[in-house]
């Protein structure tokens, strides 16, 4: 299972295009509203209606993803009882990603400590992490981060390719006409 965490302002492309893609792969996945209520609303004024609330979620999880967006980055990061899930899934090496502004919830975590990683500009510092990288996807063990907006597709292409290998992650690039 892939969970997908909402909180009030997240980022709705970087959200909706993670979780489009990723449910074209097959992988099963659900979105996860972290406000008491399945309604949340992103940074842009569009309403989602989330799948479960957190407290259903089942753990563990095959992957955790948190998407970016203001004020969505700092209600996520929080939220005690998903840092209480992320540390878990860290020390368990179980796949955690996250893009924009989300990979500073990983970085106050400590999760980036000697890691490669990326992030929207300002974000994370290039003292969270071991190697600050200005690329569209990082990779670094169990952790992916990604930029923003402009990289949601290849950021989600690469989850696919995780959870479902690159040929599958390929054939959905082509579909959508994107060139990896």
């Amino acid at each position: 299972m892939v969970y997908v965490f909402f909180a009030e302002g997240f980022e709705e492309v970087e959200a909706l295009t993670t979780v489009d893609l990723i449910r074209r792969s097959g992988a099963e996945l659900k979105t996860v509203s972290v406000m008491d209520k399945k309604q949340v609303t992103g940074s842009h004024g569009i309403t989602i209606e989330a799948d479960l609330l957190f407290e259903e979620a089942e753990m563990p999880a095959d992957m955790l993803i948190l998407p970016g967006g203001m004020p969505g980055t700092r209600n996520l990061g929080a939220h005690k009882g998903l840092c209480k899930l992320l540390e878990e899934q860290n020390e368990e090496k179980r796949w955690l990603a996250a893009i924009c502004a989300a990979p500073s919830v990983f970085a106050k975590l400590g999760f980036l400590k000697n890691r490669k990683a990326t992030s929207y500009p300002g974000a994370v510092s290039v003292q969270d992490c071991g190697t600050y990288l200005e690329e569209e996807v990082v990779t670094d063990d169990h952790i992916v981060t990604s930029r923003g907006v402009g990289t949601a597709i290849p950021f989600a292409l690469r989850l696919v390719e995780i959870l479902k290998g690159t040929e599958v992650a390929d054939q959905i690039a082509g579909s959508i006409i994107y060139r990896r």
